[in-house]
């Protein structure tokens, strides 16, 4: 819980009269590797701090998983749509390793923010953060071609390479895993020369 006071106190200075209220909107999960968050078709009830390990989110296409972010210790995933408007998601939100989240609920988390005008600025704030990054992710595939796009996630997201499995990463990029392993290869023997 000390990481999401911290997270939520990066965002926001709550009054402890907004923390007693917020305090029983939460709940602490446990899923393992494999584990669904969400499933596609499903809605989408929680919002998810992810205490530790990661997830990632990804969409079903022709059979083939195409990977849209990956969700690290110290950050807010949900379905964003299906959150917000009740619709039901069409992707899925999985752990990729094991993974502690702590879940604001919906129906207790509106409640809450009814009591407490301080709740609801915070929430506004977690979800422009979650929009901020599903943008940014957008933007790669409209600005950078494949090579310029591994280049951000080495100077922005380093800790995505560290982690996630070149097979998620090619899917992320958008690319076959056999390029990524030649954009890789080149990479690391221009920065030994």
């Amino acid at each position: 819980m000390q990481n999401l006071f911290t997270y939520i106190h990066s965002l926001s200075n709550l009054s402890e009269k907004s923390w007693e209220i917020l305090y029983p909107v939460l709940s602490t999960q446990e899923f393992k590797k494999g584990a669904y968050l969400l499933k596609e078709n499903h809605v989408c009830h929680s919002l998810f701090f992810i205490d530790k390990g990661f997830c990632r989110s990804f969409y079903l296409k022709d059979g083939l998983e195409k990977n849209t972010a990956f969700h690290f210790e110290n950050e807010i995933v949900t379905n964003l749509n299906s959150f917000a408007e009740g619709q039901k998601s069409t992707y899925f939100i999985q752990a990729c390793e094991p993974l502690t989240a702590i879940l604001f609920d919906k129906q207790k988390l509106f409640e809450a923010c009814q009591k407490a005008p301080e709740i609801e600025t915070l929430g506004k704030k977690c979800l422009r953060v979650t929009a901020a990054k599903l943008e940014e992710h957008a933007n790669l595939f409209k600005l950078f071609s494949a090579i310029e796009r591994y280049e951000y996630l080495e100077q922005h997201q380093p800790q995505l390479l560290r982690r996630v499995s070149l097979t998620h990463i090619s899917s992320y990029l958008g690319i076959a895993r056999e390029t990524l392993s030649r954009i890789r290869k080149r990479r690391l023997n221009a920065t030994s020369l």
